[in-house]
């Protein structure tokens, strides 16, 4: 009975330690520089479509594809972390960031 008691509690004390080095490894990954700075442009953006629909300088469907498209692009930068331990290399980058230039240009138009 002691015995599995201690095993027990070795055990939890384990995934304890494992869960927080996770949650470590995790939070410096979403801060990764080429992250942040495709993730800023990306929330800039969607302030920028919330204000010209507010403004009323497109319409509703306008704005619903472009946050679509946005919401894409976002997606497409999470699998890119995902396949180099939490960032992105520069030429995916550049990928997202034209890809950025495409919506940023249709915003207010």
């Amino acid at each position: 009975m002691k015995k599995s008691i201690l095993f027990s509690a070795a055990l939890i004390a384990l995934l304890g330690i494992t869960t927080s080095s996770f949650a470590q490894d995790s939070k410096w990954q979403r801060q990764h520089p080429r992250r942040e700075q495709v993730n800023s442009r990306l929330n800039n953006q969607d302030r920028r479509i919330h204000q010209e629909r507010k403004e009323g300088e497109i319409s509703g469907a306008k704005a619903a594809r472009l946050h679509q498209q946005d919401h894409r692009i976002r997606q497409e930068e999470r699998n890119m972390a995902s396949h180099h331990n939490g960032h992105i290399t520069g030429r995916e980058q550049a990928r997202l960031n034209r890809q950025e230039n495409h919506v940023s240009r249709r915003i207010g138009k």
